[in-house]
């Protein structure tokens, strides 16, 4: 059984040497995605085109708009006497947020009184605005003391500490998902295309009249593939450190066996898909829709899966992606054992077993 394996095996690396662009893509696709949405993927929103209506003119009122302008967010792009022409300059795009501050505004926090400011923004883009109007109450509220030069302004504060990210950058939270999109999708279509390769050159005859098993051409076809797509995964999580200054905190070892646990997976569902199509281009549309959307969709790695409904919820469960970023932040950004991630590594073992299985029952009736 294993001189078959082997020879399978040693069959398929020599068929990834002569077909060197499928080499280059299993290898280079990951690394390519990577940067290219690791790069344009982002949360933080910086270059804020700001408007400034500054009606009070006086000292306290520019210590304000000095504020915004030093956090590195906003871009003053507009400075008004009056509010009127604000609504022109939304229309036009010319800012996206515009800050009012009243006439009475020095003499309120002279006399230590309340006061407010007007924060205008454009809401056409939700998530974008969410994220501004963080901004804007961030730095309000550190101006609070200074403008009224008292050193307690409540019987409480709070003084906020971040872990895992303390400066908050939403590419410490996408890049790990997106570790794991990327080789969701590569894996499946390697695999997928692996059999469907072989029924469409006519050579699939040819392995039903050797003595080979179902079990030894799975075994045989999948662990190039591994192999090749192990490799992009170690590129992939080199390049998230050096690249996007993702911290890699918790064990190497406990990582790559999670990351191979995926991998199985991954290509086990893509070997399944070759022996249901066909040609590889069917083989290959099947791969990209079972594995891009729901990774993309229903695992976490953009929107939160306690945000969906309940039936997508569930759904989420059949999605291997979920229990992987969960597994990879755990031990990437927060350096813990897998008595956390345990439970997740658990369900990526069912669901390769599981998908490993259904691939095999369909090579028995294939050969």
């Amino acid at each position: 059984m294993i001189r078959r394996v082997l020879a399978t095996t040693v069959k398929e690396l020599l068929q990834l040497k002569r077909d060197w662009r499928t080499a280059l893509a299993l290898l280079g696709m990951p690394v390519v995605l990577l940067m290219i949405y690791g790069y344009a993927l982002s949360f933080d929103v910086t270059d804020i085109r700001l408007g400034v209506v500054d009606q009070s003119r006086t000292q306290a009122s520019r210590r304000v708009v000095e504020a915004f302008l030093k956090s590195g967010y906003f871009v003053q792009k507009a400075v008004l006497d009056d509010s009127r022409p604000l609504d022109d300059l939304f229309v036009a795009e010319t800012i996206q947020a515009a800050l009012v501050i009243p006439a009475d505004f020095a003499a309120k926090t002279s006399a230590r009184g309340p006061t407010s400011i007007l924060f205008v923004l454009d809401g056409s883009d939700s998530q974008t605005a969410n994220t501004v109007l963080g901004y804007a109450r961030q730095i309000v509220v550190s101006q609070t003391g200074s403008l009224y030069d008292v050193e307690v302004q409540a019987a409480y504060q709070a003084d906020p500490l971040v872990w895992y990210n303390p400066d908050l950058k939403s590419s410490i939270f996408l890049v790990p998902g997106l570790l794991a999109f990327i080789l969701m999708v590569s894996s499946v279509i390697a695999t997928a295309l692996a059999v469907v390769r072989e029924k469409e050159r006519g050579t699939m005859e040819s392995l039903r009249a050797t003595p080979i098993r179902a079990i030894e051409l799975l075994l045989g076809k999948t662990l190039p593939y591994l192999l090749v797509a192990s490799v992009s995964a170690a590129g992939s999580l080199f390049l998230a450190w050096a690249l996007f200054d993702v911290p890699i905190r918790g064990s190497l070892l406990w990582l790559a066996v999670v990351t191979l646990l995926f991998l199985a997976g991954g290509l086990g569902w893509g070997i399944f898909i070759s022996t249901l199509a066909e040609t590889q281009q069917l083989a290959f549309q099947l791969g990209l829709l079972s594995s891009m959307l729901p990774t993309l969709l229903l695992s976490g790695f953009i929107f939160p899966i306690s945000s969906m409904p309940k039936a997508l919820q569930l759904v989420s469960h059949i999605v291997p992606a979920r229990y992987y970023i969960a597994a990879l932040r755990s031990i990437v950004l927060k350096g813990v054992g897998p008595e956390i991630w345990g439970v997740q590594a658990v369900a990526l073992i069912i669901y390769a077993s599981i998908v490993l299985l259904l691939a095999t029952i369909r090579m028995v009736r294939s050969l």
